[in-house]
């Protein structure tokens, strides 16, 4: 059925307050992102009644309309049209909305605008790895032998594969140098140098340093002398902490140069005191403490999590989906990253992928209760996106809506996190969170991370439906009135 989006763009604008309440619009892959000038004209329940909206909230300064990938982008162009004001980039869009933030709001809206951009480069890393991880895996399709050892012929295919999945995470400084640039305001362009800088191959390999500075097997750290400073000659590899903090130091020297060096020269000045400085206190300063930051946290998590991992399972697992509406969930690429760096695996990510399966299959399972044809609709695509990834559209316009598959959600995702948290499951690398994301889980725990799937999926369906029509009962009418 073909969509007035003219028509859906006309409503939306007359319940946000016009196009005078307009400071700046944009969209993501399922939402509109809108600055209002003034939050209090805003008609909430007559957007939930337009076609293709569901769900709206706002959040970090910004008021975000759930719509959905595929419609977003037009609805978005007929809103641009109609209320006659300039296209924007999401990132302009968050930066409007910063005045109406407070300092933590601010620390995750930074992980997210320096994340969220090589987020793809990430994920098909991981798919990548995972394809890999399963050619190599003994034992997974042939007893006591690997898809390798059976048929060698496919030693070629997993070397190039391997290649193509370890390149994202290898210059991963350089990925994160581009976007924290961007996000810091410096030059993209140096913040790859100095990404590229902190994993040049003549700096011993991250991977290696741990044996190097144990002294094993008669290994030993080297030193750039400079000046009788001695300057770890270390890479890093797979790092999260240095190069976002060395790209924040760097755009600081950058900005601050700008005004103060003549135009006829800064071509010439500015990047080379940008970068040789920069570089100097990423190698000297800046990358051994953020290093060990970074293992301090990592380790600090593990431990938690070893200490009692059956109650942070259970907290993590109820907790993520109420983090996703508040947008803090971005800081968890962050902590996945450093943990498969720190590791060799996270057990963070695969509890993320559970909980968007159960708030997909919560939603699918009101596709079987709910009556009204264009509910149902909106259910069961809602669904398939959760079991996909991208829970948004079930949460904001199924799941919260009736409450009760919300808080069936919660708890099939608590029950899934403690089972693989139990069972020690980590994923190599970060990869689709939903139901493809058993190709990024470490071999060895596919099988416990499968049967993680099944609770994710059945508690939540279950749930759904024995407490809907229960109330439904004691109501007498649909869903009990949203419950």
């Amino acid at each position: 059925m073909s969509q007035n989006y003219s028509a859906i763009a006309a409503q939306l604008l007359a319940a946000i307050g016009g196009a005078g309440n307009i400071q700046q619009a944009a969209h993501c892959l399922t939402r509109l992102r809108i600055a209002l000038r003034d939050d209090s004209l805003v008609q909430v329940d007559a957007i939930r009644q337009v076609e293709l909206v569901k769900g709206c909230f706002s959040n970090a300064g910004v008021f975000q309309i759930v719509i959905g990938a595929g419609d977003v982008d037009r609805v978005y162009a007929e809103l641009v049209a109609q209320a006659g004001i300039a296209t924007a980039t999401v990132a302009q869009v968050k930066s409007s909305g910063d005045h109406k933030q407070n300092r933590l709001q601010q620390l995750v809206k930074v992980f997210s605008d320096v994340f969220m951009p090589i987020l793809p480069a990430i994920i098909v890393a991981g798919l990548l790895m995972g394809l890999n991880n399963l050619l190599g895996a003994r034992g997974m399709f042939i007893a006591d032998k690997t898809l390798l050892q059976a048929y060698p012929g496919l030693d070629g295919v997993w070397g190039l594969i391997n290649m193509m999945a370890n390149t994202s995470f290898v210059f991963l400084p350089a990925l994160v140098g581009w976007s924290a640039a961007k996000r810091f305001g410096g030059s993209e362009i140096l913040g790859i140098v100095l990404g590229l800088l902190l994993v040049h191959p003549d700096l011993l390999n991250a991977w290696n340093y741990g044996k190097a500075a144990a002294g094993l097997d008669g290994a030993s750290v080297p030193y750039f002398d400079v000046f009788g400073l001695h300057i770890e000659k270390v890479g890093y590899q797979g790092q999260i902490l240095p190069i976002l903090a060395a790209s924040w130091v760097m755009s600081r020297i950058e900005l601050w140069l700008r005004p103060r060096v003549p135009n006829a020269i800064q071509l010439l000045v500015i990047p080379i005191v940008t970068i040789v400085i920069s570089g100097l206190l990423a190698l000297a300063v800046i990358g051994p403490l953020t290093r060990h930051l970074g293992i301090a946290i990592t380790d600090a998590l593990v431990y938690v999590f070893n200490l009692a991992p059956w109650l942070g399972a259970l907290l993590f697992g109820a907790l993520y989906a109420p983090l996703v509406l508040t947008g803090m969930h971005h800081m968890f690429i962050a902590v996945d990253l450093q943990l498969i760096a720190n590791q060799g695996g996270t057990f963070i990510w695969p509890m993320i992928a559970l909980s968007n399966i159960a708030q997909g299959s919560a939603a699918l399972a009101m596709f079987w209760l709910l009556k009204s044809p264009r509910d149902k609709s909106m259910a069961s695509t809602s669904a398939i996106s959760a079991f996909f990834g991208i829970t948004e559209p079930a949460m904001f316009g199924v799941n919260l809506r009736y409450k009760l598959p919300f808080y069936a959600g919660l708890t099939g995702s608590a029950c899934a996190a403690v089972l693989i948290t139990l069972g020690h499951v980590r994923a190599a690398a970060i990869g689709v969170g939903g139901l493809p994301a058993f190709i990024s889980i470490i071999p060895t725990f596919i099988p416990l991370f499968l049967l993680g799937t099944l609770v994710a999926i059945i508690v939540p369906i279950c749930l759904t439906l024995l407490l809907a029509r229960r109330h439904a009962a004691m109501a007498g009418d649909e869903v009990a009135q949203h419950a």
